[in-house]
């Protein structure tokens, strides 16, 4: 128990299972740092991040902010807990999160580093450091902002409330709430339908929209044919030309090549 990999297909499946509230601790976040320098190293076409239990997240384990005993110390502790955020985000592959219920603090954080987050219909999500005096360090606070724009995200991080899926679909943090019956099957279905799908491509997307979130239209204008022209270097992009103009669109089928 505490984070496990596993590769279904061609879908690499993080869960975190940490009983009884999956907390963020010094443990766990060494165990997730080797989970994604082992998906860094073999990269699969999609990965999927869930997790077991009552709860996705109650928090982090408070008795790791007690232990720092100076602001140096506090700051090489948050600049350690930001690296797993930054690195999930960097992946070039589809990244899927997939709350089934409750998600604080450090798995809303991972999960907003996505670029999809999913949530079943009972799930709720909140940034509650302000009950201890703190703001969060792991780039929800932005991440949020850059999703749902910056009021929301004060609102967020001030109130320290619980949001229900409903609402944070509404407000474009979650792609989409999906019935909690059988909404481990559907998540694991997304993310397998991103891995089958041009997955190049797909980075390339992700390069522009990096490019379009430091800079802009402009930013984004600057790079994004170098970043397409890339692509003609790929099987897939020759693959699916052949197969538009011999069958047809839609019938392509990609390796991620």
């Amino acid at each position: 128990m505490g984070v496990e990999l596993d590769r279904v297909g061609p879908v690499a499946v993080v869960t975190v299972d940490s009983p009884p509230l999956n907390l963020y601790t010094a443990a766990l976040q060494e165990e997730f740092g080797d989970v994604l320098a082992a998906i860094e190293a073999d990269l699969p076409r999609a990965v999927l991040f869930q997790a077991r239990g009552k709860v996705v997240s109650g928090g982090v384990d408070v008795s790791l902010f007690d232990a720092q005993g100076t602001r140096g110390d506090a700051q090489r502790l948050f600049d350690t807990m930001l690296d797993l955020p930054e690195r999930v985000a960097a992946l070039p592959v589809p990244t899927v999160f997939a709350a089934h219920a409750l998600c604080l603090t450090w798995a809303f954080e991972i999960a907003v580093a996505c670029d999809i987050l999913l949530a079943a219909e009972r799930a709720g999500f909140g940034l509650v450091e302000n009950v201890i005096g703190l703001t969060p360090t792991m780039g929800g606070t932005q991440r949020l902002a850059a999703r749902a724009g910056v009021g929301r995200a004060k609102e967020f991080v001030f109130t320290g409330d619980r949001y229900p899926a409903a609402t944070l679909e509404r407000w474009n943090v979650v792609n989409a709430v999906l019935p909690d019956e059988g909404f481990a099957e559907a998540a694991l279905a997304y993310a397998d339908r991103l891995a089958q799908g041009p997955t190049l491509a797909h980075g390339a997307t992700k390069q522009v929209l990096r490019h379009f979130e430091s800079g802009g239209v402009p930013e984004a204008n600057r790079h994004v044919t170098a970043i397409a022209a890339g692509l003609f270097d790929t099987e897939d992009l020759r693959g699916g030309v052949a197969s538009f103009l011999a069958d047809g669109p839609g019938k392509a089928t990609f390796s991620g090549r």
